[in-house]
């Protein structure tokens, strides 16, 4: 076979490969390959294996690409299925006023919260929203993010979700990061709907979801089902009508209490539950049960103080997917670092480094529904990878240089800059 990339002298490749989502026992297996090679051609993966059998399969083509990984551990490109990308405004100062003691409903009842991000976000040009949003791509492509999930519901009305989600759109094709676009103008009920909620929600269903599906602009619909946001009725009948409009469904569930949105996913047939820190055994199994991949985001939990993780080792057990993501927001997820959220799983959610791993590649993938074309190096998928300086064990060296390079559809798009 032809190659016009060559990855060789690995000391390890963890392929992550296998049908996907991982579930229980088998989220720990990485498929390590010792003294590893992978060879791509126009994007795509053509070999994966010993160095000895690349020898005799693979030929390169003229100006073919060879990086010698000697030293170095190569991974699937990350996966972060769950962001908030885009947004105008800034709202660090209630990292400090958290910081201080306050409370994530003490900043919304100020003022602050999704509601000041909402303010500022309508008030900016859809080329601001550009503008914002890429220095944060760059950053999470410098640190191996390959594909994100990336998210509206800081307009709350019509033409700035159309704006947002149009932003996301010129995003998408102008940088290396694979963008898939989610619709949430079920984010919270803006100011001038907070007396009439039922209006907004028919709001939402029937002129903001049409509006947005005759642009084509969104592959997914996404809602806040918790207690003081949207109701579990209220949920389901926005993600059934994204599903009637070809949006697939997604939720951010049982985030601050055991609000029912688990079950909501499980109803709809929902990809992916998200946060999901109040989710008990029994709603554990109901994901499990209708094949929802269970959506983490530690760093979400960590930068709100909120004093418990998702119970990521009781969603094992009981047979669910566990993908993980950043949850990059501009309130309470103040990072782009995926190697960073796998640590906090590990020590704070008490997977195991491997589960770790699937979690933000290929587990990351299904939660998109990108299990066949990303999240594992196996021959046919696209070449998305991370050449890891050092061991796997690295990656979760909080704020490590670790990260030499990165491959988007077999093209090195990052390298680190030594020194």
């Amino acid at each position: 076979m032809i190659a016009d990339v060559l990855i060789q002298n690995a000391d390890l490749v963890a392929t992550c490969a296998g049908p996907g989502p991982r579930r229980g026992s088998a989220q720990r297996e990485i498929g390590a390959m010792a003294n590893a090679t992978v060879a791509g051609f126009e994007g795509r993966i053509v070999f994966v294996g010993s160095r000895h059998d690349a020898a005799g399969a693979v030929t390169l083509a003229p100006n073919a690409q060879v990086i010698d990984a000697q030293g170095c551990t190569v991974v699937p490109g990350f996966v972060d299925p769950h962001t908030h990308l885009v947004f105008a405004g800034d709202r660090r100062d209630e990292l400090r006023r958290r910081l201080a003691g306050a409370s994530y409903a003490e900043i919304a009842a100020a003022g602050g919260g999704i509601v000041k991000s909402v303010a500022a976000t309508r008030a900016a040009t859809e080329q601001e929203l550009v503008d914002g949003a890429r220095p944060r791509l760059a950053e999470m492509l410098s640190l191996g993010t390959t594909t994100v999930e990336a998210k509206s519901g800081y307009g709350l009305d019509l033409e700035s979700e159309r704006r947002m989600l149009r932003a996301i759109r010129t995003l998408a094709a102008g940088q290396p990061i694979e963008i898939t676009p989610t619709f949430m103008g079920a984010h919270e009920v803006p100011v001038e709907f907070r007396n009439r909620r039922a209006d907004y929600v028919r709001e939402v269903i029937d002129v903001m979801i049409p509006a947005i599906a005759a642009e084509n602009l969104a592959e997914w619909c996404d809602v806040f089902c918790e207690h003081g946001v949207f109701t579990p009725d209220e949920s389901r009948d926005i993600l059934v009508a994204g599903q009637r409009h070809g949006m697939k469904a997604r939720i951010h569930a049982d985030e601050l209490a055991l609000s029912g949105g688990s079950r909501v996913a499980a109803d709809v047939g929902a990809r992916s539950a998200d946060h999901l820190i109040f989710v008990d055994a029994d709603h554990a199994g109901l994901l499990a049960d209708h094949n929802v991949v269970a959506t983490l985001l530690p760093s979400a939990a960590f930068f709100l103080k909120l004093g418990r993780y998702a119970p990521a080792r009781t969603l094992i057990e009981q047979g669910a997917a566990v993908a993980l993501a950043t949850d990059l927001n501009p309130g309470g997820g103040f990072t782009t670092s995926m190697p960073f959220v796998m640590s906090l799983a590990c020590f704070a959610m008490h997977l195991t480094l491997e589960e770790a791993l699937i979690g933000a590649t290929l587990n990351a993938a299904a939660s998109i529904d990108r299990q066949n074309t990303i999240g594992s190096l196996e021959v046919g998928k696209q070449l998305d990878a991370v050449i890891v300086a050092g061991m796997l064990a690295d990656l979760i060296r909080v704020g490590g240089p670790v990260i030499r390079q990165v491959l988007k559809r077999g093209r090195v798009v990052h390298t680190r800059i030594a020194g």
